[in-house]
């Protein structure tokens, strides 16, 4: 069964939710955060970025940052930008991205899921990352950016949310990326039971994205439990701040790839070696190339576009991990003819979101970079059966849209 509990959210005014709702702290970096934030004080990028607020060069996991971070969110707390709710609650967090439009309920889920993995996951935390979201996790007190979660859609949890949506929200704002951010506040007892019921009846909840939060937020939990003589298992750190998406309604864009260089080839080599493993469809010239289905990879180089179609033999069809996109893209190309090593460490691959674009791979080519692939997006369907296997994603099969913003619900753990 899900575990998932109501709470009392700590919430922006109404008047002010614009202007505190940021990006979350891992798709910007501090010079894009610095920019976003200089002439706003409430953003929460001061509390998720808040080497901001800080002399330009400060390393970004140096201890003052996330005592800064605790000053910033105190303040929020003290001047009354940020407001307590008075009875717990859940929340539904409806996000409306041109015509695409996905519905979350926002709740705690439980530690003791996490640790029993039924919440499941689909890849490797890095530790470095993992320490920092731990430090900021324990320095605040606080959960500030929500973990994306996902399960298999049904019937009674969608009836209850239509149900809930024709009252009116608390929030309802556009953000600068077009997008339409709309909010409901659940607190009539009977009504959050009925969520708790029903999330009860799922067989698995899925870590869609936030690895880094979802892991560190246990470990928190569990250092708070070790610390704790007195522990029920009822305390607030035995749960973090989640948004529970049904997977029908979530939308999963391309995770592009740019390579730096041709590991000594010349053009002619490196194409030549291309075509032993895919069959390779030149575009005309100036025709871009958006992979239409699995198993096809848009490849800009020299100028032009391709159209990569891998060869029988060269992945497993049976396999959920191997005969995924990136896989077969690291397992015959990447690995063996560019001789990239572990992708979330070699500096010489980069990777694009798909919301940026074809004309940003052109862009990054053009400009000097050798090589560029655009993938055909990985499915929720197939996010669910690698995690429900126990197997791993390759490193970056997955780029969420809309993002999640933060700031709009922070959870306290004490």
């Amino acid at each position: 069964m899900a575990i998932i509990k109501a709470f009392k959210g700590y919430r922006p005014r109404k008047d002010i939710v614009e202007k505190v709702a940021s990006p979350p702290y891992d798709v910007i970096n501090t010079e894009e955060a610095r920019e976003l934030a200089k002439d706003n004080p409430l953003s929460f990028l001061h509390v998720v970025r808040s080497e901001i607020d800080l002399p330009e060069g400060t390393d970004p996991y140096d201890g003052q940052v996330y005592q800064k971070a605790k000053e910033n969110l105190d303040g929020l707390v003290t001047e009354g930008i940020l407001v307590e709710d008075r009875e717990p609650s859940l929340y539904l967090y409806q996000q409306q991205m041109g015509n695409h439009k996905q519905i979350g309920l926002v709740a705690c889920a439980s530690i003791e899921d996490y640790e029993n993995d039924f919440i499941k996951k689909h890849e490797l935390t890095r530790a470095d990352k993992e320490k920092d979201r731990i430090r900021h996790v324990d320095t605040l007190n606080a959960n500030t950016g929500p973990v994306f979660l996902t399960y298999p859609a049904r019937r009674e949890i969608d009836a209850l949310v239509s149900e809930q949506i024709q009252t009116d929200p608390e929030y309802h704002f556009q953000t600068d990326d077009s997008v339409y951010h709309t909010l409901w506040h659940i607190k009539d007892p009977k009504v959050i039971s009925q969520f708790v019921d029903h999330f009860a009846e799922l067989p698995a909840l899925y870590v869609a994205d936030g690895h880094h939060r979802s892991a560190s937020a246990y470990k928190v939990g569990m250092l708070r439990k070790e610390k704790n003589p007195q522990h029920t298992g009822d305390e607030e750190y035995n749960y973090f701040l989640a948004v529970l998406f049904p997977g029908e309604q979530l939308k999963i864009m391309d995770y592009n790839r740019v390579v730096k260089d041709l590991n000594g080839l010349s053009e002619t080599e490196f194409l030549a070696q291309v075509k032993e493993r895919f069959a390779v469809t030149e575009m005309s010239e100036k025709q871009q190339y958006k992979p239409e289905k699995k198993h096809t990879i848009g490849m800009y180089f020299a100028g032009k576009w391709y159209k990569l179609t891998p060869k029988d033999g060269t992945y497993t069809p049976d396999d959920p991990v191997k005969s995924l996109d990136v896989a077969i893209l690291m397992d015959n190309l990447l690995s063996p003819i560019l001789n990239i090593g572990d992708p979330r460490k070699d500096k010489r691959i980069d990777f694009v979101g798909g919301i940026r674009g074809l004309n940003e791979l052109e862009k990054r080519v053009n400009q000097g970079e050798a090589v560029a692939f655009a993938m055909y997006p990985t499915s929720v369907k197939d996010l669910m059966e690698i995690a429900d296997s126990g197997e791993i994603m390759p490193p970056k099969s997955t780029w969420f849209e809309p993002k999640l913003k933060s700031g709009m619900i922070v959870h306290f753990l004490s």
